[in-house]
This record gives C-alpha cells, structure tokens and sequence, in this order.
C-alpha cells in the first residue's frame, strides 16, 4: 500500500508542476485532462501525508518517554495519536479501493408502476418527487424526458435526466423494486395493500461510450398526447427510436420540438445500449470470479416503504429507518450513506481474502 501511495504522491506532484507549464495552460484540453488528474489524487495523497506526520511525531514521542523529565508530556502526545494512526489507514484503504467509471456521470431515472394497479401509479408518482428532494438537495438539474400518466392521477411510467456533480454514485443505489405498504384512499376496510414500482438508474452513456450506427435505428414521428397545450395532437413533434439490432424503442414527447425529442430520445437509448454492455461485461466477471456484490438486478426488492408504521426498510443491508415521512420528503442521505458504507466494506473484505 505504501509503495502505491508514494507513486500517487510522485504523480500527484509531477501534475502540479504541469499546471504551471505554458504549454499545458495554453491547452485547453490538456489542462482540464490535468486538473482532473490532480484532483482524483488530492484526497488520498493528502491523507497519506496526514498518516506520515502522524507516524513521525509517533516515533519522537516515543523516543521521548526515556526522559524522566519529557515522559509525562510524551505519553500525553501518544495518547492523543496512536488511534489516529490506524484511522487514517483505514480511510486510506477505502481511498485506494477501485472507482466504479460510472460514478461521474448524470443519470437517466426510469419509474415504472409495478403490482398494485392505480396505487402503484400513485407511489410511483411518489418516489419521482422523492428524487426530485433529493435532486433539490444536492443542486442537481433534473429535467424529463417523458412521462405516461395514469387516470387516477400518478404515473404509470415516468422518465427523466438527472445531471450534476457525480450524480451516478450516489443514485445507482436506487435500481430495484420497491414495495410500498398503506391503506390506499380508495380503500373503504381499511386494509393494508402492497403494491411494487421498479425503478432504473442508467449511467448516461456518452458517444464516446456507444457508437449507434444510423442504418441500426428506425425513427417514427407521431402526434404528443396529453398534457401540453394546442400543440398536442395537431404535429407530429413526439418520436419513437427503434434500434433494430436489439429492438430497444424509446419514445419522447416531452417537448413541441421533433428535434429535441430525438436528441432526449437518443440520449435515454445510448444510456439503455450502454447498460446492456454494462451488464454482459458484469456477467463474464461473475463467471470468473464466481461471485459478484451488488449485481443491481432489478428484479430484486431492495426496499419496503410502510406507511402506517412510518417505517422504512432496505433489505439489502437490514437497515430500518422510522423515519419514511422524512425520507419521501427527500431525505435519502442517511440511506445512500449506509450502502456506500456496506458495500466498501464488503470490497474490503473480498480484498483482505484474496490478499490471503
């Protein structure tokens, strides 16, 4: 760990003189390549630093405590830092772990209602104003793409863009189903229902990341439906793109522009063709290694939402929270925090075992 840290420490140096360079400022491309660089690096080359003064005024003290008249003072000193030492090394392991490459990019959020008919609709509806809080909170632009209302007023599937500063790492928890658990208004008993909706968090794939062949999409044009004043259903603005290879289809109606619906249009079917490619290359891995944490598979329920309790489960990790009236207000923090948590400390874990 230590001969990597000091690579990083030297790397980390080298790119600061680089920033300096004429050449590199001059460059507009060479010096955000640069920026970025150094920036991935300042977090754990400043904590290794931190971990070597640490061990250095260790060593003083303790080379201190033979004289009666520094004793005193030198146990005092080790006291104060001998726990920070092997803190600042577990900060640093978790600095050092792999970085998932998605976790800087925006999101396309996909909600569908699942079980449960016009209440599934409705949570549906629910949990896209959850993100929307939770958007709010982090000063991300959330935009959408399109939307297909149900007649009770929620919605049977929403679609929107989520961009921002590493919106992926803290959202890619989401994928999954989630069950909701209440006495819905139309229920006259008074009985508990469960009703499910799945939601999708796709990293937004750049053309860089897939390469989408014009001969391999279909494009149709058709009237908008629903809400949006006397454009709708007098032109043919709304767009439905076919990928004939994989015969994904994504519609886009959300704005009077045929063109910018196909550009949202294209943007949400990189993002599923990428995903695709996510998986499969997943998939090989697990065959590999013959385990894989955290597959993401939507098919799994990761969350049950119980309103008469005001109780909150995450049963990926076990994790219960009283607290769901604050949580569908958009405060998901303490549930993202807890994963990020979990799931380090199982790529810890898996680490020190091969490492054995």
């Amino acid at each position: 760990m230590i001969d990597r840290l000091q690579q990083m420490e030297q790397r980390y140096e080298e790119l600061s003189s680089q920033l300096s360079l004429p050449e590199v400022v001059n460059d507009r491309e060479k010096y955000q390549q640069a920026g970025k660089a150094l920036s991935d690096l300042e977090t754990p080359v400043m904590k290794f630093r931190e971990l070597k003064q640490v061990r250095q005024a260790l060593a003083e003290a303790r080379a201190m405590l033979a004289d009666p008249d520094m004793s005193v003072m030198a146990e005092e000193e080790i006291a104060a830092l001998a726990p920070r030492e092997p803190a600042l090394e577990e900060e640093i392991k978790v600095l050092l772990l792999p970085k998932d490459p998605n976790d800087d990019k925006n999101v396309i959020l996909e909600i569908r209602a699942g079980t449960g008919g016009d209440e599934a609709s409705l949570f549906a509806a629910e949990i896209f104003r959850m993100y929307q809080r939770f958007a709010e909170q982090h000063r991300w632009k959330i935009e959408l793409l399109s939307m297909s209302e149900s007649g009770v007023g929620g919605f049977k599937e929403v679609i929107a863009i989520i961009e921002g500063d590493r919106v992926y790492s803290q959202m890619k928890w989401e994928s999954g189903v989630h069950r909701v658990q209440r006495v819905p208004a139309t229920e006259t008993q008074g009985r508990v229902h469960t009703s499910a909706v799945t939601v999708a968090v796709l990293p937004e794939a750049e053309e860089v990341d897939v390469k989408i062949e014009a001969k391999d999409i279909r494009i149709d044009t058709f009237c908008s439906s629903g809400p949006g004043g006397q454009s709708v259903n007098t032109t043919y603005s709304a767009v439905r793109i076919t990928h004939l290879p994989t015969n994904t289809v994504v519609s886009c109606q959300d704005e009077k522009s045929q063109i910018k619906n196909r550009e949202k249009g294209m943007r949400v079917l990189r993002s599923r063709l990428y995903e695709v490619e996510m998986d499969r290359q997943q998939a090989e891995l697990a065959r590999e290694r013959k385990q894989q944490v955290g597959t993401g598979d939507r098919s799994e329920k990761i969350r049950t939402y119980n309103f008469p309790q005001n109780r909150l489960t995450d049963h990926r990790i076990g994790l219960t929270l009283h607290q769901l009236d604050l949580v569908m207000e958009g405060r998901l923090q303490p549930i993202v925090d807890a994963l990020i948590a979990h799931y380090q400390a199982e790529q810890l874990k898996a680490g020190s075992s091969q490492a054995a």
